[in-house]
């Protein structure tokens, strides 16, 4: 499975594609940073954005996005950009008929590191075991993304084996309620 991971952000929006799964070798495809001014309007910020995943998606080819969940933050500023570069990526993703998962960081964290609260140092150095660097990506927004494709390279197995069972079970529901629904109107 090849998966772009996206941290998403106006300034800096790290990209980072890996691939690998459960049991396999990972391997670093690329990774980038995404910089934009904070001079220039939301728009253009956005857009630069939008041509730069849209470049990825289309040279990479991943499988997957996987994009990290915007969680509370204080700076509401900081909050709304983020996830608006986030929304670009996901939109990307949909152009190109990816499935697109987010993930918290805590997940990340405790997918690359095994602990969900582990500081940046400790992420950025699994994330250079896991992947065989010598030398750490830069900024830290790279090695962001790198964990959070790793994470996804991870999980989406069991992710998906969750959403099979639930279909299931939504089915088999469905088909007990019809039975008992057909009982009910035979008693009358």
């Amino acid at each position: 499975m090849r998966v772009l991971g996206v941290d998403p952000g106006l300034t800096r929006c790290g990209l980072g594609v890996v691939e690998g799964g459960p049991g396999l070798a990972l391997t670093l495809v690329g990774t980038m940073v995404v910089t934009t001014q904070a001079g220039t309007d939301i728009g253009g910020r956005l857009l630069a954005l939008e041509e730069q995943v849209e470049a990825w998606l289309q040279q990479h080819r991943p499988d997957a996005v996987a994009v990290e969940r915007v969680f509370s933050q204080h700076n509401v500023k900081t909050v709304m950009g983020t996830a608006q570069a986030g929304a670009v990526a996901i939109v990307c993703a949909a152009r190109h008929g990816l499935p697109v998962a987010m993930h918290t960081p805590s997940e990340v964290k405790a997918a690359v590191t095994g602990n969900g609260r582990a500081d940046k140092a400790q992420v950025t150095h699994m994330v250079c075991r896991l992947l065989r660097l010598a030398d750490p990506p830069r900024p830290a927004d790279a090695a962001d993304a790198l964990a959070l494709a790793i994470c996804h390279c991870w999980r989406a197995p069991m992710l998906d084996r969750m959403a099979q069972a639930k279909a299931r079970s939504d089915e088999l529901a469905r088909a007990h309620r019809a039975r008992l629904a057909a009982a009910a109107k035979e008693a009358r």
